[in-house]
């Protein structure tokens, strides 16, 4: 059976790359074929597997630069069948990519919003009065090059040799030891590991946050994220997305769990999992 795996596309999107080496690792671990299925935004690519239409999902979560990627934790908390699988980590290093001579002749650069954040010094000194408009994709960026002199893209060097377009500068991304964080996402029940995510809302009264925290504390569970999100019900209502150093089948975790549920108003466990070595 071949397995589908969708990714943010088209073809030259570092996440393809992340399907692109899951799917190697995933081969060798089952001997099983594989075909990457592109989508034209986060959302979409997480919402085809929550719908049957792919088997996997293979997402951005967070960057070293610019942190969450919000979309993908907002769809997670609203799809709340999938569970993580694994998680990867992929170097990321920006080229700019353009038809035109010299730097100067460039006027407009598109691309993801993640890039031009991750870029955002490189862009400030060397094209301070270029427009910037952000695309779904990196990869994406790059149609707007077709016969456009005037015009420049952030991708990948992979993305450049793929759709034969020049390099004009790499890396330009602030800091060299860029990397981002991909969930595995499916609708199968996490295999375990020790690294845990779940997402919580707590009930609007004095010391909310502190009951649920506190539970960690006791059992002794070692948080290596916590971030809120807006709930989009009303300002000032948020939602908390943990990271434990944990596997949810240990007993303290279980323990802890199982507190959770008295403590918060709504509470989603994604999975436990492990990072596949770089």
């Amino acid at each position: 059976m071949t397995i589908l795996i969708a990714h943010l596309g088209p073809s030259g999107t570092f996440a393809e790359a992340a399907a692109l080496r899951y799917s190697t690792w995933l081969n060798q671990q089952t001997q099983q074929e594989t075909t990457l299925c592109p989508y034209p935004s986060i959302a979409q690519t997480m919402q085809a597997v929550a719908q049957g239409q792919a088997d996997l999902a293979v997402v951005p979560v967070e960057n070293s630069i610019e942190g969450s990627v919000t979309t993908t934790l907002d769809t997670l908390w609203q799809c709340d069948t999938l569970q993580i699988q694994q998680a990867l980590v992929l170097p990321i290093s920006h080229a700019f990519i353009t038809r035109a001579q010299t730097i100067d002749a460039v006027e407009t650069v598109y691309s993801h919003p993640q890039a031009l954040a991750q870029c955002h010094q490189w862009l400030e000194k060397f094209l301070p009065a270029a427009q910037i408009i952000s695309t779904n994709s990196t990869a994406e960026a790059l149609q707007y090059l077709d016969d456009n002199l005037t015009a420049g893209a952030i991708a990948s060097q992979r993305a450049a040799q793929l759709y034969n377009l020049p390099v004009l500068a790499c890396p330009i991304n602030d800091h060299p030891d860029n990397c981002t964080r991909f969930w595995v996402l499916g609708l199968q029940p996490s295999p375990g590991g020790n690294c845990t995510s779940l997402a919580f809302t707590v009930h609007d009264v004095p010391g909310a946050l502190l009951k649920p925290l506190q539970v960690f504390a006791q059992q002794n569970i070692n948080l290596s994220k916590i971030e809120s999100r807006p709930t989009k019900k009303s300002l000032g209502d948020y939602l908390f997305f943990v990271d434990l150093e944990a596997d949810a089948r240990q007993t303290n975790v279980q323990a802890a769990l199982k507190e959770l549920v008295e403590q918060t108003a709504t509470l989603k466990v994604f999975g436990s999992y492990t990072i596949l070595p770089t």
